[in-house]
């Protein structure tokens, strides 16, 4: 229990620390996204977080975790789980992603995935995606979910 409740201080810090930047304005700073994905990875201990910026139809990589650059930093929005992401609004969660056609492979070591939508509340539309993936099976979970959802709320002002 004690564990649980001390993850939950730590995303909130991140949260806030995330919810800091897009307040003083450095969201216009082009490195904001890495710092974001650095911040998530690091307070969750993921291998690899992305996330991506709705442009032309397309998901475009604009900042990640790390030095691990993804095999597809690029791909339309009708492709990959993040398809589904982007037409339902909501999170998705792929226990196995070899059981799931539509998986999209970063890398090839990837087991598990969560894609969650980043809404801009100002046009209602998704903006982009934070796509994070394990190399464990069934990584992820409800507190991940909304951790990961309270970091796409705060970051859509970022993607503009």
């Amino acid at each position: 229990m004690a564990a649980t409740a001390n993850a939950r201080e730590n995303r909130g810090r991140a949260l806030q620390e995330i919810g800091v930047m897009m307040v003083c304005g450095v969201k216009h700073d082009p490195t904001v996204p890495n710092r974001i994905a650095d911040i998530v990875q690091g307070t969750c201990g993921y291998r690899w977080v992305g996330i991506y910026k709705v442009c032309r139809k397309e998901f475009v990589l604009v900042g990640s975790s790390g030095a691990q650059k993804p095999a597809v930093p690029r791909f339309p929005v009708t492709q990959g789980i993040s398809s589904e992401v982007y037409e339902t609004r909501t999170t998705a969660i792929v226990r196995d992603v070899t059981k799931d056609a539509r998986f999209l492979p970063n890398f090839w070591t990837t087991k598990s995935e969560i894609v969650v939508p980043i809404i801009d509340d100002e046009h209602d539309r998704v903006a982009g995606i934070i796509n994070v993936e394990s190399e464990k099976l069934d990584a992820f979970d409800d507190g991940d979910r909304d951790f990961l959802e309270g970091a796409g709320r705060l970051i859509w002002r970022a993607l503009r």
